[in-house]
């Protein structure tokens, strides 16, 4: 079966499959593949979105040149599993993903958030309260929550956040969970005249940390995955890390932590 997927997969890689050709060439141009997510990854925002820009940022100072392009999620991440590409620009850990990639410190922060509709009377004040309840998530999303643990919880999957949010405007699911940063985006960009109907579920979430994940499969991953996290310590401690997160946040009225 996979011999005759791996075909398929090849080819449709080949639009870009010359770039990581080219990278490989010198050992300090690092190919990364990254997906659509706004804020943090988008061809379309100011370099690219905030993830992108600390990791250009910090690669450059740890002495690499990151070659970054923009994928479907999926192809992302068989891309970099298979070491035709050397990272994930922007990734979520989990135990499953560090049997295929080397992880860096986490370089962001982002604070996940429900979200309900204002006219909505009941109270979720805590994650069980959930029960028996539709909440929208994005597919293949590591949340870091156990949404087992929550009696007759419904899953509504959606490819994008946005197409959560709908769902709540319409009445085909009850809650969302997002990432701050994405929920406001979304809500500014796409649905600036019903804002109000909006509400932040007063529920403290677990963060979830964006790294780089190095694929196991190339060489000489575990000592770029150091250089970056030395480097990231030091702009950390310069500020200039906080500069750049700083100047997104305020670009989405994001409140400081």
């Amino acid at each position: 079966m996979f011999k005759r997927c791996l075909p398929t997969l090849l080819l449709a890689l080949l639009p870009t499959l010359a770039l990581a050709q080219d990278a490989a060439k010198d050992p300090r141009v690092i190919s990364m593949l990254a997906n659509t997510s706004p804020p943090y990854a988008d061809s379309k925002l100011p370099n690219n979105g905030l993830a992108l820009e600390i990791v250009e940022h910090v690669m450059t100072r740890a002495g690499y040149q990151p070659d970054i392009a923009i994928e479907s999620w999926s192809r992302a991440m068989e891309g970099v599993r298979i070491g035709l590409y050397d990272a994930l620009a922007a990734a979520w850990y989990t135990e499953e993903r560090g049997q295929d990639f080397v992880f860096s410190e986490p370089y962001l922060e982002s604070r996940l958030i429900l979200v309900k509709l204002r006219e909505d009377p009941r109270n979720y004040s805590e994650l069980p309260l959930l029960a028996g309840r539709r909440l929208g998530v994005r597919v293949d999303y590591a949340y870091g929550i156990d949404f087992d643990a929550i009696p007759n919880l419904k899953l509504v999957e959606e490819n994008h956040l946005i197409q959560n949010l709908l769902d709540l405007l319409n009445g085909s699911v009850d809650v969302v969970i997002g990432d701050q940063r994405t929920v406001a985006l979304q809500l500014r960009e796409y649905l600036g005249k019903q804002v109000h109907k909006f509400e932040v579920v007063d529920i403290d979430l677990p963060g979830r940390g964006r790294h780089v994940a190095a694929s196991r499969a190339v060489a000489g991953s575990e000592a770029m995955i150091e250089a970056f996290n030395k480097a990231l310590a030091a702009s950390i401690k310069d500020g200039s890390h906080a500069a750049i997160v700083d100047k997104w946040d305020a670009r989405y009225n994001i409140p400081s932590r």
